[in-house]
C-alpha cells in the first residue's frame, strides 16, 4: 500500500464508529420523540368532571392522557407467599443463581447470574381517585415500560460446598455461590402514574396502550418524576451520539489530510518527472547535435568552426561566437590568451 493511503484498521475504524453513530442518533431520536410526546400529554385528575370531559370529547377518548392514582384490584387481590398480610395486584417471583466463573484471560473469578424461572401474575385492577370515587380500569400492564415492581421478599440459599464438589469446580471454571429467590409486587395501595389512551366505554374508564407509536408508562413515581427520569435517559444516549461521531469525524479528517498530502507528493513527482524529461531531452538533443556535427563550434553548437586561435591552434569556433568572448579574449577550450585569430577556409 502506498504512503498516505487508508489502512484496514482505519476503514475499519471509521466504519464501525459511523455505523454506531448512525445506531445511537437513531436510538437517541426515538426517545428523544418519546420524551417530547410525553411532555405533550393530557394531564387530566381523577374526579368527577372526567366522565363528563370525555363524553364530550370526539370518540369519547383522549389518545394520550396521564392520570395518577392509588391502586384498586376490582376483585380478587394477589397475596403474598411469603409476607403476611401483603397483598397487589401484580406479582412477579424470580428464581436466579448465582456462580463464579474463571476467566482465563485475567485469571480472576467473576460474579456470574443466571435466570433460572421467572412467573408474573395479575389481576385486574384501577387507578382509583383519593376518595375512590372515580377510576380507571388498566388494561395490559405488562406492556407498560417504568413498571418496577416493589420487592417483598428476597433470600439466598446458599450451594453445600463439598470437596468433590470443591474439585469438580475448580476442574470445570465454574464455582456456584447459590440460589436467590425473590418476590416483586405491585401492592394494592401504591401510587402509579399512567400514561396511555383513556377511553370511556358504557361510562367505564379505561387505561390501555396508546395508538400511533405512543409509548405506554406505569410508574410508581409521579409525572414529574418520570418525565425527569425519562429526559435523563437522553443524556447517555447523546453522549455516545457524540463520542462516536467525533470518532468518525476524526477518522475521516485524518484519511482526507493523508489522501491530499499523497496528492501533493504525487504532484511534485510528477512535475520533477517532466522537468526531468524535458532536461534529457534537451541534453539527448544537444548529443545528436555534437554527433551529428564534429566541427560545429563549441559555443553556440550550431555555425561551423572558422577561426584558428594562436598560439594554441584550438580550431574551436566561429567569428559570432568569438565576437561575444569577453576581453581579452580567451580559448574557451584551454583558457589561454588569444594573440591572434586566423580565418579558417574549408574548400
Amino acid at each position: 500500500m502506498e504512503s498516505g493511503g487508508a489502512s484496514a484498521p482505519q476503514l475499519l475504524l471509521l466504519a464501525s464508529s459511523s455505523a454506531l453513530t448512525a445506531v445511537f442518533y437513531s436510538v437517541y431520536r426515538r426517545r428523544a420523540s418519546a420524551v417530547e410526546r410525553l411532555k405533550g400529554a393530557q394531564k387530566l385528575s381523577l374526579d368527577q368532571d372526567l366522565v363528563r370531559l370525555l363524553s364530550e370529547t370526539p370518540g369519547r377518548c383522549v389518545p394520550y392522557a396521564v392520570i395518577e392514582g392509588a391502586v384498586r384490584s376490582v376483585k380478587q387481590t394477589l397475596n403474598s407467599q411469603f409476607v403476611e398480610h401483603c397483598g397487589g395486584v401484580i406479582e412477579r417471583l424470580t428464581l436466579r443463581e448465582e456462580k463464579m466463573v474463571w476467566n482465563r484471560t485475567t485469571h480472576l473469578w467473576n460474579n456470574t447470574e443466571k435466570l433460572l424461572h421467572q412467573r408474573t401474575n395479575t389481576v385486574p385492577f384501577s387507578l382509583c381517585s383519593p376518595d375512590g370515587g372515580v377510576s380507571v380500569r388498566v388494561l395490559r400492564p405488562l406492556e407498560a415500560a417504568e413498571l418496577q415492581l416493589e420487592t417483598v421478599y428476597e433470600s439466598f440459599h446458599p450451594a453445600a460446598q463439598t470437596l468433590s464438589n470443591v474439585l469438580g469446580h475448580f476442574l470445570s471454571g465454574e464455582r456456584p455461590r447459590g440460589i436467590t429467590e425473590s418476590e416483586e409486587m405491585l401492592r394494592v395501595g401504591d401510587s402509579v402514574t399512567g400514561v396511555g389512551e383513556l377511553v370511556l366505554d358504557n361510562n367505564l374508564l379505561r387505561l390501555q396502550p396508546p395508538k400511533q407509536g405512543l409509548q405506554y408508562f406505569l410508574s410508581r413515581c409521579d409525572y414529574a418524576s418520570l418525565l425527569q427520569r425519562r429526559s435523563a435517559g437522553l443524556r447517555r444516549w447523546r453522549i455516545l451520539t457524540a463520542v462516536c461521531a467525533a470518532a468518525a469525524a476524526a477518522t475521516l479528517l485524518l484519511l482526507l489530510w493523508r489522501r491530499c498530502r499523497l496528492h501533493r507528493e504525487r504532484r511534485r513527482q510528477r512535475s520533477l518527472m517532466q522537468d526531468f524529461l524535458l532536461l534529457q531531452k534537451g541534453s539527448i538533443q544537444q548529443v545528436q547535435l555534437q554527433e551529428a556535427a564534429p566541427d560545429s563550434c563549441s559555443v553556440c553548437f550550431s555555425r561551423q568552426r572558422s577561426l584558428v586561435f594562436l598560439h594554441c591552434g584550438h580550431v574551436c569556433c566561429c567569428s559570432p561566437c568569438y565576437a561575444l568572448l569577453q576581453q581579452p579574449p580567451q580559448c574557451p577550450i584551454c583558457r589561454a590568451p588569444i594573440q591572434r585569430v586566423v580565418p579558417l577556409y574549408n574548400s
